[in-house]
């Protein structure tokens, strides 16, 4: 588990309340961020937009959260400091840098409730900046926990990495500046560790999926780092350095236009469409997919060599990324130019070819420039979710599923169906794609008549697949025929561009009429703002969502008002003028460079009133008064109603046949504008027919205005003035009698300069709240709620955020539940609830269709939704835990229609798949792959107690006396053909079985089988030697050159090992190496004469102590059998657990070793008694089913086969071990329902 940050110190800069930020609507990402962006297992994609990060869930696609990230606290409080000093140093005010780089935390959900509190360590969030700072972000809070200490170097961010240094460990990787590759401790915020591979550029760091301290780093020159971290010292980091050869004569331009003597610029800053990346395979350990501009290379990291490369070809836009596909064979690339290709790999080999190019940006309208995409990223929750599916689509279909049911991930009716995942790409018009990628594939016939005689050895699974629903596994498909297809299925809409004009409706005593009438416009949640791009957003408040964007201009949107609550009217240039204005009903004021401001009246013929010669920096417009009471008759009708109107109008408007026409409507009304001078200074002038005069209220106090704090925006609603300035802070000001008490300084969004203020006009009642719309610099836009509460000395001023008021669709992600909540659900969802309850009568449900049957009711027992009470635990708590997710189910924030059929279609298929089901839908794919790969490593430990031998690999043929000059020949020409594999893409991770460990060695011998470095030559020796291919290996050791310095070790393993083929092989072997005898050995080579003279078992110790603990499995899995493979098991899975971390891993090894007694104690000491209750249920009914299966009918049989697989000794009611989880399980339930009853619900 994840140790707690240190708190976060407080400051005045620093401090916000967190639901200040929960109505905000985020702009574009751009360049400057890096393309940064992170797609969570979870399902909640992270983006920067400027200096804020917007939080998506790709589900439903939508908005969940936008974090704008504030300056760090050293930096507002020295800021402050020198301010202070220097009034006139307006340059120390701290402003948010762009966040150029994000990662999620892979810390699973807590599950630890008796010893610590519930904490929201799983929604951690790693954020880096332009300016070199590093921040771990709770999501939860919605603010920043921790600060890095990056020494303030002020060297940008241009990539972050987690890893898992010990299991109470974990680290973040950092790529500081061009060059710098720094390791930071998440719990203390200190740096442990720096290298700087100058004057090398890196790209990207990832981490090695198969091992969680391993972490990789590539430059734009191919230059490849491999970091392993042991500790939190710089003695506990191992460091690889190794180059991967490209053409790099473009870099070399690009590098020479750079200024010499520069700070040098992160990769991304220097050279932003100079793209390099890389991804680890995720079904293949120490294989890498790089992409250099033009080139596609697969990298073997064991061989530290290139194993494949391809050139782009013509025609094709430059790689942006590279995503391989974690369930299949096949790699996707995105490209600068806004497409997608596919690349497959050649079956048996690593070479890949390009099969498809895809567009990911749909030619739609004229935009100039056309719109960028900055990142794309795969969905790991949908291969999870999709690895579910398949392994249970072949049992018969569930009674709670309704016959019409349409799954995405349901293969049954698709029979063609390879896989399909989510793809999401984020673009720089502020638009969020989702598309689904589908791979359909060709029947290979003659496999399918195969693969189907073998499983008709039971007639009951013959009927099943006889019934025309069937899922094709990839074996029996012709992989050369795939057809990867592509389709939009998503899209979210947030700022197109950034912001230059905010327009609210105006509806006024004076506004325009809406549709004509003689009533005033109706207020409407509707806010228009204008963009650089020439786009015009209109926002619906009440959702905080963009409802349309207007293409209007193809410059920037200079102008932009409403006329009443429908229409809009903008203007935009191209040429720069020098004059910017505002204009409410009667007057204009304009505002030149270097020149007095102008008044003028707007008449029929305009005419300037005055010009003022002040210093202006803003200014703004209050709507227009009511008349004053002592002109006519007709002031005193207007103020009674808006009905008499028309008829008076006429008398004021009817010109005097004597007086000038410009000036007789100006005598009725009176217009009043705030502004903010450049000293600080404020005002209100009141324009009066010619007469313009200062109100000359008591102005505020001098530490109204801060010195760092240039007033940048105002909004204007008489009595009320409200100021925003460079540095994000919000100003309050009433020119009433007594300003002095409510000049009040709230600080609502530090580092943010204020662009645009405005009242929003949506008050129904004198105590409804005022909404303010405030849109930053930075393309955001916000809304706050200022409620004014009387006082003794006068007001008390409030700001609040506005909630949002609507949803097009609930928002269904657990992981965002409270943690109380969360555990709820997944306990009820491990325990199986029937699919009915999934159903609600709320109105948020009834616009969805549902096909689940069944009439949902919160009376009653609730009990009666569970499919079983388990035997384990208390039989009340499930009731209790439905109880308290009733509210969200009646809301509709349980599961979504797609995962609740879903699990309709599993939740009578047994444990294992209900817990594999709850843990991808939780993100956790690790455990998803343990639960799933659990019967099959049951059903390998019942076969060990049966004592069946488990199916040996090809054996080799014997070498017939023949002819010795064609004796190696022949055999060179021989191999071992490759077949299927029995996993398929992420359970691969997970592969004990011997049989699928042989293969898969196997697999890989052929990719290095061009490899003529000595050093090659050695490992491909070993992994023939590994999977038992004796004679490969002696043609490839006789092969050597007399002057390698490997001859004489070669030449010895070469006699012995041919000993063990045949007497002509042997005889030939000796005649080779008789003449000569050269120097050292090597640290193999004992475990090759062992396996010689057939010590396997020694020679598996000897490689796990040399650190090969792979090959030591693959050796296991080739020669060993019984007790003897599952020593060699279960040291792996002790290696697994205490130095690489993978707990899971570890389990599935234990269980397949028969450690049964090992496996639940690690679950103990790792803090998760729910899930070592779960692993005792799910190990009792598979192993009941196994046994059942058996078919075991008299105690003859029972005695010859054993008593001992009847029952599972370590998992036994009356095991010590167990009773003790069973306590500790009830302890867990009893404290998990009083958290959840303390816990009110939160929907986001």
């Amino acid at each position: 588990m994840m140790l707690s940050p240190r708190p976060l110190p407080q400051s005045p800069s620093s401090h916000s309340d967190s639901s200040s930020w929960e109505s905000m609507l985020p702009g574009p990402p751009g360049r400057n961020n890096f393309g940064s962006s992170d797609l969570g297992p979870h399902g909640l994609l992270a983006f920067p937009s400027g200096s804020s990060i917007s939080v998506v869930d790709t589900r439903s696609m939508q908005l969940v959260t936008a974090l704008p990230i504030p300056p760090p606290p050293s930096t507002s409080s020295s800021s402050s400091t020198s301010s202070s000093s220097s009034t006139s140093n307006n340059a120390t005010a701290p402003l948010s840098p762009f966040v150029t780089a994000l990662r999620w935390t892979p810390s699973p959900l807590s599950r630890d409730l008796l010893s610590t509190e519930p904490s929201s360590s799983h929604l951690l969030l790693a954020a880096g900046d332009r300016h070199g700072n590093i921040t771990l972000l709770d999501l939860r809070l919605r603010s920043p926990i921790l600060w890095f200490d990056t020494d303030n170097t002020k060297l940008a961010i241009q990539d972050l990495c987690w890893l898992q240094a010990r299991p109470d460990l974990y680290l973040i990787a950092a790529i500081n500046g061009s060059s710098i590759l720094s390791l930071y401790n998440v719990a203390t915020g200190r740096c442990i560790w720096k290298y700087d591979a100058t004057p090398e550029y890196f790209s990207c760091i990832r981490r090695d999926p198969f091992d969680a301290r391993r972490i990789c780093a590539i430059g734009l020159k191919g230059f490849l780092v491999s970091v392993l971290a042991h500790g939190e010292s710089e003695d506990g980091v191992a460091i690889k350095e190794l180059q991967i050869r490209t053409d790099s004569s473009e870099l070399a331009k690009l590098e020479r236009d750079v200024a010499a003597g520069a700070t040098p610029s992160p990769a991304s800053a220097a050279f932003p469409l100079y793209s390099v990346k890389f991804a680890f395979s995720q079904q293949w350990r120490h294989i890498l997919f790089v992409t250099f501009p033009r080139e596609f290379v697969v990298f073997d990291l064991e061989y530290e060599t290139v194993i494949f490369s391809a050139a782009l070809p013509r025609g094709c836009g430059k790689f942006l990324d590279v995503l391989p596909d974690p369930n299949n064979e096949w790699v996707y690339c995105a490209h600068l130019d806004g497409k997608l290709s596919t690349w497959k790999r050649k079956r048996g080999e690593q070479v890949h070819y390009m099969c498809s190019m895809e567009e990911l940006m749909p030619s739609v309208g004229t935009y100039v420039p056309s719109p960028a995409i900055l990142s794309v990223l795969l969905s790991l929750s949908d291969s999870t979710l999709q690895n579910v599916c398949k392994n249970y689509s072949d049992t018969p279909t569930a009674p709670y599923l309704h016959e019409d049911f349409d799954n995405p991930f349901d293969f049954c009716d698709e029979p063609t169906i390879v896989s399909k995942i989510h793809l999401i790409s984020i673009s720089d018009d502020g638009k969020v794609w989702n598309w689904l990628l589908t791979a359909e594939g060709q029947v290979d016939t003659q496999k399918e008549d195969k693969k189907l005689d073998l499983l008709s050895g039971d007639g009951r699974q013959q009927e099943h697949l006889n019934d025309g629903k069937r899922n094709l596994p990839n074996s029996i498909l012709n992989q050369e025929e795939i057809l990867i297809k592509i389709n939009l299925v998503g899209q979210l809409q947030l700022l197109s561009s950034t912001v230059t004009m905010l327009a609210v409706p105006t509806p006024s005593l004076t506004a325009t009429l809406a549709r004509g009438g003689n009533y005033p416009a109706v207020a409407v949640p509707l806010v228009a703002l204008g963009t650089q791009s020439g786009t015009i957003d209109v926002v619906d408040v009440s959702a905080n969502a963009v409802a349309t964007s207007l293409a209007v201009h193809n410059g920037i949107v200079r102008g932009l008002r409403w006329l009443g609550n429908s229409r809009l009217v903008s203007f935009s240039y191209t040429q720069v003028n020098e004059k910017t204005g505002g204009y409410i009903n009667k007057y204009l004021l304009i505002l030149f460079r270097d020149a007095p401001v102008e008044v003028w009246a707007m008449t029929k013929n305009p005419v300037m009133l005055r010009s003022l010669a002040l210093p202006f920096t803003v200014l703004e417009w209050t709507l227009p008064t009511v008349p004053h009471p002592t002109q006519n008759a007709y002031s005193k009708e207007q103020t009674s109603g808006a009905s008499d109107e028309t008829p008076n109008q006429s008398k004021v408007s009817s010109p005097d046949s004597k007086g000038s026409t410009t000036e007789g409507p100006q005598e009725d009304t009176s217009e009043s504008f705030a502004f903010a001078l450049v000293n600080g200074a404020l005002g209100v002038f009141e324009v009066h027919g010619r007469r313009i005069r200062d109100f000359r209220p008591k102005w505020p106090s001098s530490s109204f205005v801060s010195s760092d704090g240039l007033i940048t925006a105002m909004a204007y609603r008489l009595p009320y003035v409200v100021m925003g300035d460079r540095i994000g802070n919000i100003r309050w000001w009433d020119d009433s009698p007594n300003p002095l008490a409510n000049s009040l300084l709230q600080p609502q969004f530090p580092g943010t300069l204020v662009l645009e203020l405005d009242w929003l006009p949506l008050r129904t009642d004198k105590n409804d709240p005022l909404v303010l719309c405030i849109a930053g610099a930075d393309s955001s836009f916000r809304l706050v709620e200022i409620n004014i509460n009387d006082k003794r000395f006068g007001r008390a001023l409030t700001i609040k955020s506005i909630k949002e008021r609507f949803r097009s669709m609930p928002i269904c992600c657990p992981i965002l539940l409270p943690t109380p909540h969360a555990l709820a659900l997944r306990m009820i969802l491990q325990f199986g609830v029937k699919p009915s309850w999934f159903n609600t009568c709320s109105t948020t449900i009834k616009k969805r269709p549902h096909f689940i049957p069944g009439t949902p009711s919160s009376t009653g027992d609730l009990r009666t939704y569970m499919i079983s009470i388990p035997t384990l635990g208390d039989s009340v708590v499930p009731e209790m835990l439905l109880k308290v997710l009733e509210p969200y189910r009646r809301e509709g924030c349980i599961l979504d229609d797609e995962r609740a059929k879903l699990y309709a279609t599993i939740v009578d298929k047994g444990c294992a798949a209900r817990f594999a089901f709850t843990a991808a839908i939780f993100g956790e794919f690790s455990e998803a792959l343990f639960w799933l790969q659990l019967p099959p490593a049951l059903k390998h430990l019942t076969k060990k107690l049966l004592r069946k031998p488990p199916p040996k690999p090809p054996t080799t043929q014997i070498i017939s006396e023949d002819d010795e000059t064609s004796l190696l020949s022949r055999i060179s020409s021989k191999g071992k053909q490759t077949e299927e594999m029995g996993s398929q893409g992420q359970l691969r991770m997970m592969a004990f079985n011997q049989e699928e460990l042989w293969k898969s060695a196997s697999e890989r011998i052929s990719w290095h089988e061009k490899l003529e470095d000595e050093e090659a030559i050695q490992k491909r020796i070993h992994e023939l030697v590994s999977v038992g291919n004796l004679e490969a290996a002696v043609s490839l050791l006789l092969s050597t050159p007399p002057d390698s310095s490997y001859f004489y070790v070669n030449a010895l393993r070469a006699v012995a090992l041919s000993s063990a083929v045949s007497t002509s092989l042997n005889e030939l072997a000796v005649k080779v190496v008789a003449a000569n005898m050269v120097r050292a050995d090597r640290s193999l080579s004992g475990t090759h004469l062992l396996c010689a003279v057939g010590r396997h078992q020694e020679a598996c110790s000897q490689l796990q102590d040399a650190g090969c603990w792979v090959d030591a499995a693959t050796l296991a899995a080739t020669h060993l059998k019984g007790s003897d493979y599952a020593r060699v098991l279960q040291r792996w899975a002790g290696y697994v657990l205490h130095t690489e971390h993978n707990i899971w891993r570890a389990l599935i090894l234990y269980v397949a070793a028969g450690a049964l007694q090992e496996a639940l104690a690690t679950l103990r000491e790792a803090q998760m008694p729910d899930t070592a209750a779960m692993f005792i249920l799910a190990c009792r009914e598979i192993h009941a089913d196994i046994v059942s299966n058996l078919g075991i009918v008299d105690e003859d049989e029972l005695s010859s086969i054993g008593r001992n697989i009847l029952n599972l000794r370590a998992l036994d009611p009356k095991n010590e071990d167990v009773i003790a989880v069973s306590e500790y399980f009830g302890q867990y339930q009893r404290k998990l329902v009083h958290l959840c009853m303390d816990a009110p619900p939160s929907y986001e």
